[in-house]
């Protein structure tokens, strides 16, 4: 395999989802060599997809991820940027562990139900195979069905308000509170890497974004 160019800066890390979106596409490419794919849209179910994966079936995924990373980190240790060009990315925001989980959609509570029975029948589906079929019986589900899905989704966003506000307040209540007298506040620390953590959270965000396209 030739070696990249000494000043060229190494290619970007892969998320887990990343890994997970490009596994689709080669296998859409395969069953489906001559159909034109909307991007959009194969993301979208790509996003469906992964939400309704368990952590075994992400295993793999991260895995890769975790290869790519040692990879860039390996070749950022040599990389010396040319004169002028900073090394690391602003870093995003991170998002609080503690926050309240995000609800589900009607078509997600849908998928739980039925991405295991979609499995068993068709054993040689593929993840997007999977997620295309979810799709399709969601779009022919009646409205009997629907409300039934609709109705736990409503549950779940109360549930989410709920916490919500418990959440706002108790981290308002953290930010005033006074730090004790004659102690200095200790300073963040921060990793030499910045833009280590950036990625991975761009399939979460792309997963969020799935929720407002699902019904």
């Amino acid at each position: 395999m030739p070696r990249a160019k000494a000043d060229a800066k190494p290619r970007g890390r892969m998320t887990a989802y990343a890994f997970f979106v490009q596994t689709c596409r080669e296998e859409h490419k395969k069953k489906h060599p001559d159909e034109s794919v909307v991007f959009s849209e194969f993301s979208r179910k790509c996003a469906e997809r992964w939400k309704t994966m368990v952590d075994k079936e992400k295993k793999r995924f991260h895995e890769m991820a975790d290869d790519d990373k040692k990879r860039y980190d390996a070749e950022m240790k040599d990389y010396k940027p040319p004169k002028g060009e900073k090394r690391g990315k602003k870093r995003k925001q991170m998002k609080d562990p503690n926050a309240p989980k995000r609800p589900l959609s009607a078509f997600f509570w849908f998928c739980n139900d039925e991405r295991p029975k979609v499995k068993a029948s068709n054993p040689e589906y593929g993840v997007g195979d999977i997620a295309k079929e979810l799709g399709r019986k969601w779009a022919d589900a009646d409205q009997d069905l629907k409300s039934k899905y609709e109705a736990m989704a409503e549950k779940d966003k109360a549930r989410y308000d709920k916490e919500m506000t418990a959440y706002k307040k108790k981290s308002k209540v953290g930010v005033t509170s006074s730090p004790v007298k004659g102690r200095a506040e200790p300073k963040p620390k921060h990793d030499s890497e910045d833009d280590d953590d950036d990625d991975q959270e761009d399939g979460d965000e792309d997963e969020d974004d799935a929720d407002d396209d699902d019904e």
